[in-house]
């Protein structure tokens, strides 16, 4: 348990034996913990390191509805944050909280602020981390939106299509590797051209495991599968490294329908005007006999 009153009656005798504290979650559930302290400490059933050279920054904090922000700065570590792990992507979205600690006694803390990771820099062995506070999901739109393409995810919890399907997906070795976003992999005869578009790429194995991509184009070349990203993983693949391709949906009902044989799931709304038949009007060399407009 934390003491916070105690923390308090310490720094009111003018004692100077206060230091910052970081602890970092990731979402593959990897722990972090850090220190500007020459010590490590431990509490909350973590171990804090005194070798991260972090160092924080001025702490806003609003009250209403508004976004509390911080940042953070330090040196890039190999047994902490480091640049490849953060080039990877895998701080992205990292959920961080923040004590101020008499490392003196570590049961006489308090928590300065909760949030997650933000926008990344990174220079000359160096980085800095934008901290955004809790509200910052508040930002975020919520609700279905009133429009012809599907919303859903293909194979998310509304969509509920089943991408291990044969046919759906597959699993291949990187044959070779073109221009940047660009993957050779072996012949897929079994999947027509096109069929991954929009889909997504993920690596399975290899430095790179985790990183997701999109599918911009789908090619059958010359006996091999070309397959180009729209943008390209944050940490490229290595030839032999094993990917998993998804079909791709361009979320138009159609697909849905022919393609996947979802449709009892789509989730747009197809039948919704255009803007041409909202912004039509009446022309007198053309019939108006007061019928629908909408064919």
């Amino acid at each position: 348990m934390s003491d916070k009153d105690g923390l308090i009656e310490t720094l009111k005798t003018g004692a100077a034996t206060t230091c910052n504290a970081w602890l970092i979650v990731r979402k593959d559930g990897r722990t972090f913990g850090f220190t500007d302290h020459d010590n490590d400490l431990e509490f909350e059933h973590a171990v804090f390191k005194a070798n991260s050279g972090l160092s924080a920054g001025a702490l806003q904090l609003n009250s209403g509805m508004a976004v509390d922000n911080t940042e953070v700065t330090g040196a890039l570590t190999d047994d902490g944050l480091t640049e490849f792990d953060l080039a990877a992507g895998r701080f992205d979205g990292a959920m961080v909280t923040t004590w101020l600690v008499n490392w003196a006694n570590v049961a006489q803390r308090v928590i300065q602020f909760r949030g997650s990771f933000g926008e990344i820099q990174r220079s000359a062995g160096e980085f800095k981390v934008e901290l955004r506070g809790l509200t910052e999901g508040l930002n975020q739109q919520k609700g279905r939106v009133y429009q012809p393409n599907c919303t859903a995810v293909l194979g998310d919890h509304e969509c509920r299509f089943d991408l291990n399907q044969p046919r759906f997906s597959l699993e291949s070795r990187v044959l070779s590797i073109g221009n940047k976003g660009e993957y050779q992999f072996q012949s897929q005869p079994g999947f027509p051209e096109h069929w991954f578009e929009r889909g997504r790429a993920t690596i399975l194995t290899g430095p790179a495991e985790g990183l997701l991509g999109v599918v911009k184009s789908d090619r059958e070349i010359n006996g091999v599968r070309q397959i180009a990203l729209l943008v390209n993983f944050d940490m490229a693949p290595q030839v032999g490294d094993l990917i998993r391709l998804e079909a791709g949906c361009d979320k138009l009902a159609d697909t849905c329908r022919s393609k996947f044989a979802n449709f009892l799931n789509f989730r747009g709304f197809p039948h919704v005007p255009g803007t041409d038949w909202v912004a039509s009007y009446p022309v007198a060399s053309q019939r108006n006999d007061g019928q629908s407009r909408q064919k």
